[in-house]
């Protein structure tokens, strides 16, 4: 496989027993491949995703949306997604240029 792009987000987890709440912070990856992107419970195939987006959400980050055949997808990140959405926009743009070159 080869890895075009990657991207950290976080996951909040909370824990609850009979006398207190705690959330966990848990940091995690999402990694684009030619052939699909993989965060740590999915997968999701290139040709199943329509669009990937972000919005920021005060100073402390935002949330990074993959649009897919199946839904809308969020994950939390607390650094700009910018790169890794311009690096999938610019891989489905070639992909598009390449299937229109075999027709």
């Amino acid at each position: 496989m080869n890895l075009i792009a990657e991207q950290s987000y976080i996951k909040i987890v909370r824990e609850v027993s009979s006398i207190d709440q705690i959330d966990i912070e848990q940091k995690r990856k999402m990694y684009l491949y030619k052939e699909k992107i993989v965060t740590q419970h999915r997968e999701f195939s290139i040709e199943d995703i329509m669009d990937i987006s972000y919005r920021f959400i005060g100073e402390d980050g935002g949330l990074l949306y993959l649009h897919t055949k199946y839904g809308v997808y969020s994950y939390i990140v607390k650094s700009s997604p910018a790169a890794f959405v311009e690096a999938f926009k610019e891989y489905r743009e070639t992909i598009r240029q390449d299937e229109g070159n075999f027709k």
